[in-house]
């Protein structure tokens, strides 16, 4: 039996409004804090399929969310594509070469490098039970090449945006690539157990209207469609994170099954906007879930009713801080949870 997080994406009925936090597998849970110390380095903890298993279901078997995020990267991608890929300690990631002159074609192919993710998911499909939905993800190519060009991340990604503007067949290209391989990618993942799989656009705000139709709705769209048409029933949720005005357009335009929702959107206008019974996820500000207290309450008890009348997965409007308090989370669980 399908747990009622993928009833809720497919616009089936549940008993229970499904839960599960983005970036839940990390750094607020102590028990994760061990292990990534035992481990050394994050994407050591990554490419060690077990460990990477074990975080994965942490929040599960404390929790008892609905569903179970696969723990990764969204750098897997550009690593894959032949980019070197390192943690700088309290300084992010780090992409070498910089892709500033959009030569990209110079870089080797390493699809290998998926496989230990792929692993990762096989055994988290083992150990999880069926009521809890597992979700494989991988970032939007928009969001991706901000980091492949860049190097590392950026405040307004102004070296993708400048080569996007300056050579759009270029970027053109890039896009392309990311494409395909995040169409692999997740393939892979849903082969190994992926039930349902979302596309993080992190970084869909920082663009005008005409770059957001032509890098995130149109790469997201067929990504989509490349997935629905090889892998049939499997849900795609959408999160172009920043969208505002533009997020209707993304869901009508991008084909996906669910949509995932940021902080800065209010519910009641989302809800009246959407196209009816498109699944939707969100949006409960990361901060407000570190914050608690009544405006914590109140937001949740905003978000639940707007949504009452649509299919809805309540989860945070982006991933949640690690200084979260873990009493906050169990709080918010028994609110939504009646």
């Amino acid at each position: 039996m399908p747990g009622c997080l993928l009833d809720t994406l497919v616009s089936q009925p549940s008993q229970k409004r499904p839960v599960w936090f983005m970036r839940q597998a990390g750094r607020y849970l102590p028990e994760y804090r061990d292990l990534r110390a035992q481990k050394g380095g994050f994407l050591e903890l990554v490419y060690d399929s077990e460990a990477a298993a074990e975080v994965t279901i942490q929040p599960i078997d404390r929790f008892g969310f609905d569903g179970a995020i696969l723990f990764s990267d969204i750098l897997i991608v550009p690593y894959a594509l032949g980019q070197d890929l390192w943690f700088e300690a309290g300084e992010g990631p780090r992409l070498a070469p910089p892709l500033v002159d959009g030569a990209w074609e110079g870089l080797e192919q390493a699809f290998q490098r998926f496989d230990a993710v792929y692993r990762t998911v096989a055994l988290v499909k083992e150990r999880l039970g069926p009521q809890t939905t597992l979700l494989g993800f991988a970032g939007s190519p928009w969001t991706v090449a901000t980091y492949m060009v860049a190097g590392q991340g950026s405040k307004d990604h102004h070296a993708a945006r400048k080569l996007a503007y300056r050579d759009p067949a270029a970027f053109a290209s890039l896009i392309g690539a990311i494409e395909a391989a995040t169409i692999e990618y997740l393939i892979g993942q849903i082969d190994a157990g992926a039930e349902a799989v979302q596309l993080f656009d992190s970084w869909a705000g920082s663009l005008s209207p005409a770059q957001f139709e032509q890098w995130v709705i149109a790469p997201n769209a067929r990504i989509t469609a490349a997935l629905h048409e090889k892998r049939p029933g499997i849900p795609v949720i959408g999160f172009p994170k920043g969208a505002g005005a533009k997020l209707p357009a993304y869901a009508r335009e991008t084909g996906v099954d669910g949509l995932g929702i940021d902080e800065t959107q209010d519910p009641s206008w989302i809800h009246a906007q959407l196209p009816a019974g498109l699944p939707v996820q969100g949006n409960l500000d990361p901060l407000l879930l570190l914050a608690g207290g009544e405006a914590l309450d109140g937001a949740v008890r905003h978000i639940l009713s707007a949504f009452a009348d649509r299919p809805h997965i309540f989860n945070l409007g982006h991933g949640i801080d690690k200084e979260t308090p873990i009493a906050h989370v169990e709080h918010v669980l028994k609110l939504v949870r009646g």
